[in-house]
């Protein structure tokens, strides 16, 4: 399954639909683009496993380029349209691409970039020095598909949350284009999207989640809806106006659409819609059981990573039976594992690891490889947790964010859970900061929703919150407010910007 067959059985069904303009792409637009696109690789002599790289905003174009990677049975890295200069061009030197394609909105950083390796820049929406018009270029190419194609693959990096990103690199299949992938099975039977369904992306398609699974529900031949950004009332809409049926988000999604007044809330259908999935972070329980009670028994979590060694979930039925899990392991086996390397019992707290996952290893750096692995094999992805009784899998943090006060672990998520919640609060980060006593005490930065209430009040007032949900170990000393906080747009906080400017010059960063 890919889009071409589609393509060939309802040619003028939506692809993709973008949700600001409402502008459509056809199945047949989209094979006809990625077979344009695949024809234009082949004839720079890229053959499979070879490398091409792809910086944009959420365009029109992004998926049928990505495609067209996949048609040439190549390795394509969609890299994030906020990073830096130095940061897009390390990624873009590491995966080894021959090939670069950004697009007018990114035009600014394009002209500044240094990528001698790439042997042609293609820019969408206009031109700067030294790159090709993607539109006038893919025009010599004809809509044909290549002979004997294989699957491509993505080769995307670790959203660098706690260090520089690290490409995952998997193994390409060589298997014809259309084979069934594990993702798409998995996307089918689990959440069941068939060629019915309406999937609705509102985060970046550079990011492994919205990327694989906007591709693997058009493999599938659904329409897949595409918000340039995220904005809460803007994603009620659209599910009411395209009737969507399947959609992912992250919890800083729900939280925004919860803190929306009752009657915007109210003003659309949501009925269509079947299955919400839910990862990229921990949900408060809080939060999570406000959008059941509101969209219904929908929800569907995971815990899972780019490298894709291990696969966690449960349902709504599940999480309301054990309230806070992500679930119990699809694949892989899980293990928790103290800092003496012995497993732990129920209840208590140490690194997640997988046994019997899928291998992977981070391109370029042994290193890490090596460290991600124990001794007996098995591999984490840095968090930390703890199972119950039962089997389920309940997060509690990243490793690297544990607080050590007095030699208490506190896990700064509890905290960042409470004060999520109140009313007065956009968005929040807990992390430690060096206190001469104790060795760290707890921090909060906050960004608040109106800033000209930030000051000593809302500051009392917010850690007197905490203290009314948790123990006073667990919850901030001290609060300072920020206009914005360095947030991915996937919902991952780039917590470890905040942690060093308070850590610099004591001769500590994560």
């Amino acid at each position: 399954m890919f889009p071409g067959a589609h393509a060939a059985t309802d040619p003028d069904k939506p692809a993709v639909i973008m949700g600001d303009s409402g502008a459509v792409m056809t199945f047949k637009e989209l094979d006809d683009t990625a077979n344009q696109v695949s024809q234009l690789f082949f004839d720079l002599g890229l053959r499979p496993g070879d490398h091409v790289a792809i910086c944009m905003e959420n365009h029109p174009l992004f998926l049928a380029i990505a495609w067209g990677a996949h048609y040439a049975g190549l390795y394509y890295t969609a890299a994030s349209s906020r990073l830096t200069t130095a940061e897009l061009e390390y990624i873009v030197d590491d995966c080894e691409a021959q090939v670069f394609i950004t697009s007018a909105y990114k035009a600014e950083q394009a002209a500044e970039l240094s990528i001698p390796n790439v042997r042609l820049k293609l820019m969408l929406d206009g031109v700067v020095d030294g790159y090709e018009p993607f539109e006038a270029t893919i025009a010599r190419y004809p809509a044909e598909p290549l002979p004997d194609r294989v699957e491509g693959n993505d080769m995307l990096y670790s959203s660098g949350t706690t260090g520089r990103p690290k490409g995952v690199k998997p193994p390409l299949s060589g298997a014809p284009l259309g084979t069934m992938t594990p993702l798409t099975g998995l996307v089918s039977m689990l959440f069941g999207v068939d060629s019915s369904s309406v999937y609705l992306s509102p985060a970046p398609l550079y990011h492994a989640a919205p990327l694989r699974f906007s591709m693997s529900s058009q493999r599938l031949g659904a329409s897949v809806v595409v918000m340039e950004h995220f904005d809460p009332e803007q994603f009620l809409a659209l599910v009411d106006r395209y009737k969507v049926t399947t959609t992912q988000v992250v919890p800083t999604m729900f939280i925004r659409m919860l803190k929306l007044p009752p009657e915007v809330r109210s003003k659309y259908d949501l009925s269509s819609l079947k299955v919400c999935i839910h990862a990229a972070a921990p949900c408060p329980v809080d939060v999570k059981r406000q959008i059941i009670e509101w969209w219904g028994p929908v929800l569907h979590e995971y815990y899972a990573g780019t490298e894709g060694n291990g696969f966690v979930y449960c349902n709504s039925e599940q999480w309301l039976a054990h309230p806070g899990t992500v679930g119990t392991a699809l694949s892989g086996h899980l293990h928790i594992v103290g800092d003496d390397g012995t497993e732990q019992p129920p209840g208590e707290p140490g690194t997640i690891y997988f046994s019997d996952g899928a291998p992977f290893e981070y391109h370029n750096d042994p290193e890490k490889t090596k460290s991600s692995y124990n001794e007996r094999g098995w591999s984490t992805l840095g968090d930390v947790g703890y199972l119950d009784a039962d089997g389920y899998l309940y997060l509690t943090d990243r490793k690297a964010y544990m607080i050590i006060s007095g030699g208490v672990n506190i896990y700064p998520q509890e905290a960042e859970n409470v004060l999520s919640m109140h009313p007065k609060v956009f968005d929040v980060a807990v992390f430690g900061v060096p206190n001469e006593d104790f060795g760290e005490e707890v921090k909060a930065v906050v960004q608040p929703v109106d800033m000209a209430e930030a000051g000593p009040d809302l500051e009392r007032d917010l850690i007197a919150y905490c203290r009314s949900q948790l123990a006073d170990v667990k919850c901030p000393r001290s609060i300072d407010f920020r206009d914005e906080l360095p947030r991915h747009p996937t919902g991952k906080l780039y917590k470890r910007l905040l942690k060093d400017e308070y850590w610099a010059g004591q001769g500590r960063t994560i």
